[in-house]
């Protein structure tokens, strides 16, 4: 197919922040065509449902404290289908010399909240508690350059803290090297608590979690998985305005209009052009437009990931976990970062009597397994099962998912790179940028770049009438 279409907004890319964006477009009214390059929209929610389970290859839930994330399921129809994970399994652990201990409760926000569980953790020997609690005591710190995650950590708890309970929760979260993350582009609220209150432990233990108005609160997820708002979002956009299965290849400006050149050979011409693609795609497609802005957005790195979920029936398993699973540290060595038991944290996703588990593989500097064969990752999974439960059963099921560049990492100096992305793109009118890449890589905080998008390129309509 090939030819000239026009159109108000260009939004490039179909995973959750784009389809976000294109949804606030459609409900105002205004003139849009997507283009996603893959044949399936989502991005990296992919949910799959065969025989009686729900597998998700990407996120499983999302925040619900973050509102965006639920104010989109509520204007899709869809809050009646929201779960929570199931409390009857709230436990997490830490893998530590090839067993399992459980994290003290009271983890919020990457760091320890409570003190007595944190003095009473077998995760820590008892020279790294009695190191930790004593982050009550210290006197806090001004305002100073920005610091590595692991530079916080270790100066307000310890290195034994950070090893064994903060770092295999950011692994979790970012598949990061904590030695590079940026705190304030991470978790800006740490740094701003200390500022403030002196201790994070003191100002933690004032603080209390209520749920407004009886808000869901936790993480959840529509009982059908996370393709369900994908799917819902989709049906909600005009069929004619989303064009799947064709890349956007380049993108030139000429007078007041953006034209964007389609592999099929299709010309776009736009007079807004929303980019929710990772920043390097955006990078690739702005470098004839604007080379500083290209690089700029191109020197933000990525980390390739993959999960692999694993069923079987539940007899297989002698030594059942009881919680939403465990975290793997860097210090314990391998290229597992984690394991849900997704049947625990979600029982309705399994048929009776199964147990389904999803491993979390590649981090930071250690992402080579990733690329290997999916036998190699499901015998790292495999072999985890048979160590740490004594499952020697061939698994009835098995999805293995690769996600290539798929995590942005905030590292060091990245909110004073997003002040120049800012400047840089200002220079564009009519030009967006919105996705994980920049300020958040939570499902809801992608929705909330999306809208932000919209709502800059509806003011734009706005601005021109």
């Amino acid at each position: 197919m090939s030819g000239t279409l026009t159109t108000g907004t260009l939004v490039v890319g179909g995973g959750i922040t784009g389809l976000a964006a294109a949804h606030r477009l459609a409900e105002a009214g205004a003139p849009f065509l997507l283009v996603e390059a893959l044949p399936v929209l989502g991005g990296k929610i992919a949910t799959e449902r065969v025989d009686g389970f729900v597998v998700e290859g990407g996120p499983d839930c999302f925040l619900a404290a973050k509102p965006a994330g639920i104010a989109l399921v509520r204007s899709l129809g869809l809050e009646g289908r929201l779960r929570n994970t199931d409390p009857a399994h709230r436990r997490t652990y830490v893998r530590r010399a090839g067993r399992l201990y459980q994290l003290p409760e009271g983890i919020t926000g990457l760091v320890p909240s409570r003190v007595g569980p944190l003095l009473r953790t077998r995760v820590l020997s008892l020279p790294g508690r009695l190191r930790a609690g004593c982050e009550a005591l210290l006197p806090g710190r001004g305002a100073g350059e920005d610091e590595s995650i692991a530079q916080f950590v270790t100066r307000r708890f310890g290195v034994e803290a950070y090893d064994w309970l903060v770092e295999p929760l950011l692994s979790g979260i970012y598949a990061g090297d904590g030695e590079a993350l940026s705190l304030a582009a991470t978790f800006p609220q740490l740094p701003k608590l200390e500022r403030e209150q002196g201790s994070i432990l003191r100002a933690m233990l004032r603080r209390r979690d209520i749920a407004p108005g009886g808000a869901p609160m936790g993480f959840v997820t529509p009982a059908g998985g996370l393709g369900e708002i994908v799917e819902a979002l989709a049906a909600r956009l005009p069929g004619s305005a989303v064009r799947r299965g064709t890349a956007v290849t380049g993108i030139a400006r000429r007078a007041a209009t953006y034209r964007a050149t389609l592999a099929d050979g299709t010309t776009i011409v736009a007079d807004r052009l929303l980019l929710a693609t990772p920043a390097y795609v955006s990078a690739g497609l702005l470098e004839a437009l604007d080379g500083d802005l290209a690089r700029e957005l191109d020197a933000i790195p990525f980390v390739s990931t993959a999960t692999v979920s694993l069923a079987f029936p539940s007899s297989a398993v002698p030594r059942p976990l009881d919680g939403y699973g465990y975290v793997s540290p860097r210090a314990e060595g391998g290229p597992v970062v984690a394991c849900t038991w997704t049947s625990n944290k979600f029982p309705d996703r399994v048929p009776a009597g199964s147990v389904l588990v999803r491993f979390f593989i590649g981090r930071s500097g250690r992402e080579a397994a990733v690329r290997a064969p999916d036998e190699t990752l499901v015998g790292l999974a495999t072999a985890e099962l048979a160590q740490l439960f004594g499952v020697t059963l061939t698994p009835t099921l098995v999805r293995v998912f690769r996600w290539h560049r798929s995590m942005p990492q905030y590292v060091l100096g990245h909110t004073a790179r997003l002040e120049r992305i800012a400047r840089l793109a200002a220079g564009h009118p009519g030009l967006m940028l919105a996705g994980a890449s920049y300020r958040g890589v939570g499902i809801p905080d992608c929705i909330a770049s999306g809208w932000a998008a919209a709502h800059a390129a509806l003011g734009a309509i706005g601005a021109a009438a």
